[in-house]
């Protein structure tokens, strides 16, 4: 509910984009607690092929939200962390986000570059990507 929007487009469009049970069969979540209730999340799954830049296995950070009241905190900064855990540990050539505009700065602060767009008419215009340094 934090979203530069009007309210009544927020009503109408957060059902879309709250998780259903279905979701989870296809992503692994991460909660951040806090007082025992949930002050962010991270939501992650392999990115199809091609989605990544070149031919690079990209872990898709499907979602990282965080409660506005709780931003600026450090948590969705150790939500990126564990998504970068997960894919070192998958073999994943690096995470790749589709962020939101406003969530652009968060991401490039973090070392992600914006991907080059190739078709405006296919790709999402705010593709991030990380490459996931190697475990020594």
């Amino acid at each position: 509910m934090g979203w530069d929007l009007p309210e009544r487009v927020k009503r109408l469009s957060l059902p879309s984009y709250r998780y259903q049970p279905q979701d989870l069969d296809h992503l692994e979540l991460v909660l951040a607690l806090e007082e025992g209730r949930v002050a962010g999340v991270a939501a992650w799954e392999p990115a199809a092929a091609g989605e990544g830049p070149a031919d690079a296995r990209a872990l898709l950070l499907h979602g990282l939200y965080v409660a506005p009241e709780r931003q600026r905190s450090g948590i969705g900064s150790r939500l990126l962390e564990a998504a970068e855990v997960a894919a070192r540990g998958g073999g994943f050539d690096g995470l790749l986000v589709k962020a939101q505009r406003s969530a652009q700065t968060f991401f490039l602060a973090r070392g992600f570059s914006l991907l080059p767009v190739a078709d405006p008419q296919r790709d999402y215009p705010h593709r991030l990507w990380r490459p996931t340094p190697l475990l020594s």
